[in-house]
C-alpha cells in the first residue's frame, strides 16, 4: 500500500493486512479496517475473534507480524512504542475498571489529566483554571459532577466504569478505544452508558468492542464483526445479525 491511498490517508485508524501470530497461532489474520474521523464503530464477535489483539495492536502493546498500522492519515503505529501512542491522542478503557478508589473522582481526574508526572512536578502540582474547567467538564459529560468529592471506591459498578471513561477523556484523546464498557451493569446503566458514548463521539472517534448486542442497538453505529482475527461482516447491526455466516459463528440460531 502506498500512504497516499485515499483511504488511508483520511482515515482516523486505518489497518490493512494485519498478521499476528502467537507460537503458531493466527490471532489476527489480514484484518483490515477503517475507521473514519469522529465516526463510532462497534467491534463484535466470539470470543477468541482477536478483538483484544486488535486492541492491542492499535495501542502498541503487541507488534503485528505483517500489515499496515495507520493513525490520522500518516502515522505508522507499528514504529512507536506504548507510551508514544498514548501521547499522540490513542486512549483506551480496559474491560474492569482500574480507579483509585482511595481517591476522590475529583482526584482521579486531577490524576489522569496530561500533567508532567515527574516526582517534583507532581509534589508542587497546582490545578490551573484550565485543568479545572477540564475536571468540571468531564464530570458533567459523565454525570457525576454532584459525586466530585465522594471516594471511588463507593461508586457503584457502573459509576466506576464512567470515571474510568472520565479518566479517558481527561487525557484529550483524538481516538478513544472502549473495551465492553457495559458488562455487568443494570439495564438503567447500560442505557446510560450508550447515552455518554454517543455524547463523546461529538467530539471523539470512538471504538466500542461490546458483547451485548442491546447495547450495540442503542448505540445505531457500523458494526464490525471479527471472526478467526479478520473481518467477517461490516454493516448495520441488522445486516450483520442477518448475515447467514455472523449467525453460524456468533449469533447463534
Amino acid at each position: 500500500m502506498s500512504v497516499s491511498d485515499d483511504r488511508a490517508t483520511s482515515a482516523m485508524l486505518y489497518l490493512d493486512g494485519v498478521h499476528v501470530s502467537f507460537d503458531g497461532f493466527h490471532a489476527i489474520n489480514n484484518l483490515s479496517l477503517t475507521i473514519a474521523p469522529g465516526e463510532m464503530r462497534a467491534i463484535i464477535g466470539p470470543n477468541g475473534a482477536g478483538k483484544t489483539t486488535m486492541m492491542d495492536i492499535i495501542t502498541g502493546k503487541t507488534k503485528p507480524d505483517e500489515g499496515d498500522v495507520l493513525f490520522d492519515g500518516i502515522v505508522d503505529l507499528t514504529r512507536l512504542d506504548e507510551t508514544q501512542i498514548a501521547e499522540l491522542g490513542i486512549g483506551r478503557k480496559f474491560q474492569k475498571p482500574t480507579v483509585f478508589e482511595s481517591q476522590t473522582l475529583e482526584e482521579n481526574l486531577q490524576l489522569a489529566l496530561k500533567t508532567d508526572h515527574n516526582v517534583r512536578k507532581t509534589l508542587f502540582w497546582r490545578e490551573t483554571l484550565d485543568e479545572r474547567e477540564r475536571i468540571d467538564k468531564v464530570l458533567e459529560t459523565i454525570r457525576l459532577t454532584d459525586s466530585r468529592n465522594r471516594l471511588a471506591g463507593n461508586l457503584s459498578h457502573g459509576q466506576k466504569q464512567w470515571l474510568e471513561i472520565g479518566m479517558l477523556l481527561a487525557q484529550d484523546p483524538k481516538l478513544m478505544l472502549v473495551d465492553e464498557p457495559v458488562a455487568g451493569m443494570t439495564d438503567v446503566e447500560t442505557h446510560q452508558t450508550a447515552e455518554l458514548l454517543k455524547e463523546i463521539n461529538k467530539e471523539k472517534t470512538v471504538v466500542v468492542v461490546e458483547h451485548d448486542m442491546t447495547f450495540v442497538r442503542e448505540l445505531g453505529v457500523r458494526v464490525t464483526c471479527l471472526h478467526e482475527g479478520s473481518v467477517l461482516a461490516e454493516g448495520s447491526l441488522d445486516e450483520v445479525s442477518n448475515n447467514e455466516r455472523v449467525i453460524e459463528v456468533y449469533l447463534g440460531r
